[in-house]
């Protein structure tokens, strides 16, 4: 059975997630707000396996959520609910560090398929922040098969290491724990690697978003990761800017 914390400020709302989720087989908590989400995630250190995340929250939003749990380096799965789904939206949870997302009003039953991927996910992401568990923990009950990102693949360049199945990034002795959009873009550039992709590309292809927006919104995301792979972020080598187009990833640059 696994453990899920919603977090939504809409009692009705909440308390027909907690009633389906329960009947569904999950064990359930409920919190009003983010403040009492992060002092049970975060101060008390409490174990989830999973939070579904109210983006419009009394006190701090679902996005400060995320970028705390984040910046606590808590990795626990987050499914995260806009009540807009505009691709810039969808794009700042994703660099708060969300999981995956959902617009509201949403069908029920995407958001347990939603949900059930990010338990399948966290049967093998690891993260140093877990607590050791409890004999009394509730358990994972079997998920099924690995989801793609987990395939157990890794990837080395320069000196650095990115572990896809374990969600890691290692440099010089230090290691960065990655959220799964995260480890999913790498993994798109990876692919690509040498070849310019365009920022339309990788919104329709990381993100599966396909309507029409600013695709310069995802430039705030690259530049995260260029503090993960770069040793000078402001003059990279490996994510490259080609200019009016998109991005290039180039494994071993040339001096």
């Amino acid at each position: 059975m696994s453990r899920v914390l919603v977090v939504e400020d809409e009692a009705h709302l909440a308390d027909g997630l907690r009633f389906n989720l329960q009947a569904e087989g999950h064990a359930v908590e409920v919190a009003a707000d983010g403040e009492t989400a992060l002092e049970r995630l975060v101060d008390k250190r409490e174990r989830f396996d999973a939070v579904v995340l109210d983006v419009m929250l009394p006190g701090k939003s679902g996005f400060d959520v995320a970028s705390l749990l984040r910046e606590k380096k808590n990795y626990v799965p987050i499914l995260m609910l806009t009540a807009r789904g505009r691709p810039e939206d969808v794009l700042q949870g994703f660099a708060a560090g969300a999981d995956d997302y959902l617009p509201k009003p949403f069908e029920l039953a995407i958001l347990i398929a939603r949900l059930e991927s990010l338990l399948r996910r966290s049967v093998w992401m690891k993260g140093p922040e877990q607590p050791a568990e409890d004999p009394g923990t509730p358990k994972l009950r079997d998920a099924g098969p690995t989801p793609e990102v987990g395939a157990g693949d890794s990837f080395n360049f320069a000196g650095k290491s990115i572990d896809f199945a374990e969600l890691e990034l290692r440099s010089l002795g230090n290691t960065i724990h990655l959220t799964v959009m995260e480890a999913e873009f790498l993994r798109y550039l990876v692919r690509s690697e040498g070849r310019v992709v365009s920022r339309k590309a990788i919104l329709e292809e990381v993100w599966g978003l396909h309507e029409d927006t600013d695709t310069r919104a995802i430039d705030n995301f690259v530049v995260r990761l260029r503090r993960y792979i770069e040793d000078d972020p402001a003059r990279p080598k490996h994510l490259q800017t080609v200019r009016g187009v998109g991005y290039r990833f180039v494994a071993e640059p040339e001096e």
